[in-house]
This record gives C-alpha cells, structure tokens and sequence, in this order.
C-alpha cells in the first residue's frame, strides 16, 4: 500500500473514532457530613411501682394481677376526645397524647357523658411521662356528675406517685373511694368526666400515655395506710 493511502486510512480511522463515546466513570456518591453534631436523647427512666403498666396485654397490673378496666384511653393515633384548656394538645409519635402547658393552671378535660359507675370503678390510673421541667406541680384530678360540675369539693390526689422528673414516666393512682374532697358521692354516682390538671403554672410538658377507671383492690393491698377517719360533727 503506497504512502498517501496508508495516510487517507489513518486519517479515516482517526475521524472514526473521534464519533466513538467515551467509556464512562463510575461516580461515587459523596458521603454527606452532618454540619451540627447529633444532640443525642435523654434516656427515660420508670419509678419502680407496685403497680405497672402491661404493654403487651394492654392493661395495668398490680403486681402479677391485672386489674380489670371500667374505662381505658391509650391515646393510640387518637385524641380520643380529650381536650386541653391552657395549652396544646398533640399525638405522640409512639402514642400518646402531647400536652403543652401554656397558661397557669391548665386542665385536661375527658370527653363528658361518661356515665361510668362509681362503684364499679374508684381507682383512676394516669401513665405520663413529663418532657418539660414547670415551676409548679399539681396533680389534682377532679370530676363531675349529673348532680354537681367541678369545684373544690369533689377532688383527690394521687395516692400513689407524684412529681414526675423530666423523662421520668410514672403511674400516679387516685384512690377515689376516699377522695380529699367528695366523701363518698363518686361511689354512689354516675360519673360524667374527670379532669386532670398536671402543673399550677406554665412551661410545662407532658406526654399522657394511658388513663384508666378500674376496680379498686383497696388501700390495703395497694400497700397504702388507712384512709384518716372522718372528724365528728362539732357540738352545737
């Protein structure tokens, strides 16, 4: 092959390859680098109770015993019905109700028409877990029938747990036969609702995991003194 055609060859050649794609890289995607540390969560922690709560059967035990439901919420991708008076209200992301106290003395209030029979059910059982620090703890939960609303004279204060410390999850225990204020009216009622008010002041957070009305075994085998006997009439 003379030289001017091994040139005219090469030159096709080159043109040829020139309409060729180039072979493609693989790219590796960048590995992303957060611009602020992770703040890693506080651990929760559970105050040792005789009475405890049942995931995995749903309902309260004290001890080994479960103890049977008038009423149950679980608040489980629900509100259900429950509304706050002084705050926010929201669901928990593994259920539960939020609540976000914003004005002093906040109560949170259960749907009314309740109609649940006192006798039946005098134990009032509230698991929360607080997630906010407050300046002033309450606790009290009151409630009303067909024959008064709220007031002063129909209250009780947990027998059995207290102030909660910030992602401590507690059960606190209302032993509505022998209430601070209301003798013996929410054992011979039908009861409408139940208002629970968690701190005096603001600021506070709460996320209420379950309620409940169940039986009441009794003071004694709650591990709870004597109820105070009641004070005589005072002579005329």
């Amino acid at each position: 092959m003379t030289a001017p055609r091994l040139l005219s060859l090469a030159l096709v050649l080159a043109l040829a390859a020139c309409d060729q794609p180039a072979p493609r890289t693989m790219k590796r995607a960048p590995v992303p680098q957060p611009s602020l540390p992770v703040e890693k969560p506080v651990a929760p922690t559970t105050r040792v109770q005789p009475i405890t709560w049942d995931a995995a059967g749903e309902t309260f035990r004290l001890g080994a015993t479960p103890l049977k439901s008038v009423r149950m919420w679980t608040f489980d991708g629900a509100s259900d019905g429950f509304v706050l008076t002084g705050g926010l209200t929201g669901l928990a992301q593994n259920a539960g109700l939020r609540l976000s106290n914003q004005a002093p003395d906040p109560a949170l209030r259960s749907p009314s028409g309740l109609e649940i029979n006192g006798a039946r059910g005098s134990l009032v059982l509230v698991r929360l877990t607080r997630k906010q620090a407050s300046p002033a703890w309450d606790g009290t939960l009151y409630y009303t029938t067909a024959g008064h609303g709220e007031g002063q004279g129909f209250f009780a204060k947990p027998v059995m747990g207290g102030s909660p410390a910030v992602n401590e999850t507690l059960i606190l225990a209302y032993d509505m036969a022998h209430p601070m204020g209301g003798g013996d009216d929410w054992t011979t009622s039908l009861i409408s609702q139940i208002r629970l008010d968690t701190d005096d002041s603001p600021g506070g957070a709460f996320v209420i995991r379950q309620i409940a009305v169940t039986e009441n075994p009794g003071r004694e085998a709650l591990g709870l003194a004597p109820p105070p006997k009641p004070k005589p009439a005072a002579k005329p």
